[in-house]
């Protein structure tokens, strides 16, 4: 079975380093530009664009990178609450005329309550839920090219109507992913993809049953996917090594703040997040080659595969096993990262075309290694 494998773009900013550090990197549209760009050269099937009050806009930034690009699926974040499922389902269909069928949407109910809140959303948790599966409702019948009249306790629409059509039929595909009762009963109704933030192998198997379960008694299938980061180097020692040095600058007053943030959020998925490692550094591998370090400084997804590439890869492959097909993945620099972990582990994958350096720069001229040794000459002669 062939796995899609996506990167990540860093819209909220870039590092070497976690915590405190004098090592950043700002985040710049030729930035993200360069990212989307050798993901795309690499072989990497799309990119994840998300959101939230520190990101860029992720429609804009997609549409910024659309035109750099050939290949690569653009998995833009489309948080419900902020816009008319009316205005989204235009957006939408523009944005994937624009990519010619590129387009995916990763739907975000929330989560952070004060984040929310500076964007004008005072919801609880499940309300936001009951909010999303009402946008989802009528954004969805918009897409397939219905007229739609709609009356909920969060929206209301008549006579709505699509008057241009987005290339994939019914409608680009959604993505989600939540941990909570109410995200899973959004997601066998609603999408097409159900991502997990990476969780030992036994909790990701737990989550893909419930979420088919449900689906099937709605008469639905769901795709599975997972959210993680990398940390790939050629030998395990090195993999582990860099895993240290990533949090090497995060001290213990950083931590013990971030943690209290995320503790007071009504988010599922983050409180299983920080239940992996209880904010303790001896604490970190949480499954086999399964480090919940980056947790430790920031929400969302918060653990990485950690090893050689024959180790991540079988790690993956055992995810894969459970009905993962998708994967979207990230690492610290990304740019870098994205070059990494392709050229080390795209071999290892089904489906995946090997990268390798020859691939993707000339070889030849006076430091050519078939030149020093006089090969090169030989064969012009």
């Amino acid at each position: 079975m062939s796995l899609d494998i996506f990167w990540f773009l860093p819209t909220s900013g870039d590092t070497r380093y976690l915590g405190k550090s004098n090592s950043g990197r700002p985040v710049t549209h030729a930035y993200l530009q360069q990212i989307a760009v050798a993901a795309d050269t690499l072989g990497y099937d799309g990119v994840l664009i998300p959101t939230g009050s520190g990101c860029l806009d992720p429609w804009v930034t997609a549409a910024g990178v659309a035109g750099a690009t050939r290949r690569l699926k653009l998995l833009v974040a489309l948080r419900t609450a902020l816009t008319r499922p009316t205005a989204a389902a235009r957006m939408a269909a523009t944005l994937d005329q624009a990519t010619q069928g590129r387009l995916l949407l990763n739907v975000v109910a929330g989560g952070d309550s004060t984040e929310l809140a500076g964007d004008g959303i005072f919801l609880d948790h499940d309300a936001r839920y009951a909010e999303a599966s009402e946008f989802l409702a009528i954004w969805r019948r918009l897409l397939a090219g219905e007229t739609v009249d709609f009356s909920g306790e969060h929206h209301r629409v008549e006579g709505a109507r699509l008057f241009f059509e987005a290339l994939q039929k019914p409608y680009p595909p959604l993505y989600f992913g939540g941990s909570s009762e109410a995200a899973h009963e959004l997601a066998a109704e609603h999408v097409d993809t159900y991502l997990t933030w990476g969780e030992p192998p036994d909790a990701v198997a737990e989550k893909i049953a419930d979420v088919r379960a449900r689906a099937a008694a709605r008469g639905r299938s769901v795709r599975f996917g997972v959210r993680l980061h990398v940390i790939v180097r050629e030998t395990n020692e090195e993999a582990w090594a860099a895993a240290d040095r990533l949090i090497s600058r995060l001290d213990s007053e950083t931590i013990a703040k971030v943690q209290a943030h995320y503790a007071a959020m009504d988010s599922v998925g983050q409180r299983r997040m920080a239940a992996l490692h209880g904010g303790q550094r001896d604490k970190l591998e949480v499954s086999p080659n399964l480090w919940a370090g980056v947790s430790l400084a920031r929400g969302g997804c918060g653990t990485a595969l950690v090893g050689d590439p024959q180790t991540v890869a079988t790690r993956l492959k055992e995810y894969a096993d459970l009905g993962v097909e998708s994967f979207v993945l990230s690492g610290y620099p990304h740019l870098e990262e994205a070059y990494r972990f392709a050229e080390l582990v795209f071999p290892l994958l089904p489906g995946k075309k090997p990268v390798t350096l020859q691939d993707q720069v000339m070889t030849g001229g006076p430091f050519d290694a078939r030149t020093v040794s006089g090969e090169q000459g030989r064969n012009v002669a």
